[in-house]
């Protein structure tokens, strides 16, 4: 009986260290940055999917992670210096794909909203009225839809840039521009600012967009990738990731997200 118990017992020693083994490399403290992003993350109330999502994988790992709030065109910067290890919700692109691994967690569509004096329809609306000024976040990329109205409208100094959402929805409001793009995580924000009245929603016809774990890959190696890829993914699987969504979502909407 005591040879069984203590078999047992190493047995159950031995697969605690084979977990910890294959777990992230936390030898040295490491660096995630959120940006101020409607529901993805707040930082008037300090709450957001990427905050949670970013708790978790920070409890899972075990690791010192020093979170931070900064721009996104800033958190791309040092991304690709190897300055920063990590951030959230972020799509790739050839360019990204240079410096960047991602772990994806959600994928969602992306939308135009237009001020419904604009007489806006369709894209090719928006498109085809050189009148028509088109608001952005600085450094973001969205469908390929979208981007391809982002990079047409930029050629035609018909493209307006901010740091974030407040001054875009800022200028919507004073008609200095007609519109901008958005993502289910700005509808709230939408209500609240009372822009509904004077907006309408049109949808791209383009598939949902993946968006996950950014990994510089200059700061994290391509071994210690795979295991902050399978810890986003333990996430996904065991239901975790879903249950952050509903916190923000309804179930039918969250599961939509993150079942890709």
């Amino acid at each position: 009986m005591l040879t069984r118990c203590a078999l047992t017992w190493l047995i159950t020693i031995c697969a605690c260290c084979q977990a910890h083994a294959v777990g992230p490399d936390c030898s040295r403290p490491m660096t995630l940055a959120l940006h101020d992003h409607g529901l993805l993350y707040s930082a008037a109330t300090d709450s957001g999917i990427d905050k949670d999502v970013a708790e978790e994988l920070i409890r899972r790992s075990g690791c010192k992670v020093t979170v931070t709030l900064m721009a996104r065109a800033r958190i791309w910067q040092l991304i690709e210096s190897g300055a920063l290890d990590f951030s959230l919700s972020g799509i790739t692109n050839a360019d990204r794909d240079k410096f960047a691994a991602f772990a994806w967690y959600f994928s969602n569509k992306y939308y135009l909203l237009a001020r419904k004096d604009a007489g806006v329809h369709s894209l090719a609306d928006f498109a085809g009225n050189d009148k028509l000024q088109l608001g952005v976040i600085r450094s973001f990329r969205y469908s390929e839809s979208g981007n391809t109205l982002v990079d047409t409208l930029q050629a035609s100094s018909r493209l307006s840039q901010a740091g974030g959402l407040e001054p875009l929805y800022q200028a919507l409001m004073l008609n200095h521009i007609q519109g901008m793009l958005i993502e289910p995580f700005d509808y709230p924000t939408l209500g609240e600012k009372k822009i509904r009245d004077i907006t309408t929603i049109i949808a791209f016809n383009d598939p949902p967009v993946p968006h996950g774990l950014i990994m510089s890959k200059k700061a994290v190696s391509p071994t210690e990738q795979e295991k902050w890829r399978a810890l986003v993914d333990a996430m996904r699987a065991d239901g975790t990731t879903r249950r952050i969504f509903e916190k923000y979502f309804d179930p039918d909407l969250a599961a939509t997200l993150v079942n890709f």
